[in-house]
């Protein structure tokens, strides 16, 4: 059932949204050079990896200088980047990794293998259902790039304090996949 609400809602979302979508690539497009989307290799269902779509925020080759974003002015990101990421909608483009099954609306966010290859067995189980555009874990760190500028040392604390409790959400949500919480995270999502 949560598979036919992702491909029904993925496909209504990219055919309401497509107006706001042909805005956003045209905006990121003019604004820098480079290619409108940002395509990052994820770990996905089962551990297999796969590639997650995103409108391009930061310039060209960014992400050699580190995976983690610090701050909402990190100077690494386009001023389009500044706005898009802000709120959110560099992640729309997901919509298509939910219509083919790569992803579902709601589940763990995916994450890239450096961080993967840190779970220990315990959470290694959040890779056990389809990643997710939204989840708990998204709506409580909503605000994860300013407690990273903060931080002395971003990866460490990434690492050893964000990322930890990203998991313990995500495995509440795995232990209680229902309907219901899928719709909630949604409204929480859109609030």
């Amino acid at each position: 059932m949560l598979r036919f609400l992702d491909i029904l809602f993925s496909f209504l979302g990219l055919i309401v949204l497509s107006p706001l979508l042909i805005l956003l690539c045209l905006w990121v497009k003019f604004d820098s050079a480079g290619p409108i989307f940002y395509i990052q290799k994820r770990v996905g269902l089962n551990g297999k990896d796969f590639n997650l779509f995103k409108f391009r925020s930061m310039r060209v080759n960014a992400d050699k200088l580190g995976l983690l974003t610090v701050g909402g002015r990190d100077p690494r990101i386009t001023n389009s980047g500044f706005y898009i990421r802000k709120y959110k909608m560099d992640e729309l483009p997901q919509l298509f990794n939910v219509l083919v099954g790569e992803m579902s609306l709601v589940g763990p966010r995916p994450e890239v293998r450096k961080y993967v290859d840190l779970y220990d067995k315990e959470q290694l189980k959040v890779l056990s259902v389809r990643p997710g555009i939204t989840d708990e874990a998204s709506i409580a760190f909503r605000n994860e790039n300013e407690i990273l500028a903060l931080s002395k040392d971003p990866e460490q604390t990434y690492i050893n304090e964000i990322m930890p409790e990203k998991i313990k959400l995500n495995q509440k949500f795995i232990s209680n996949p229902s309907l219901s919480n899928y719709f909630r995270i949604i409204i929480r999502t859109i609030i």
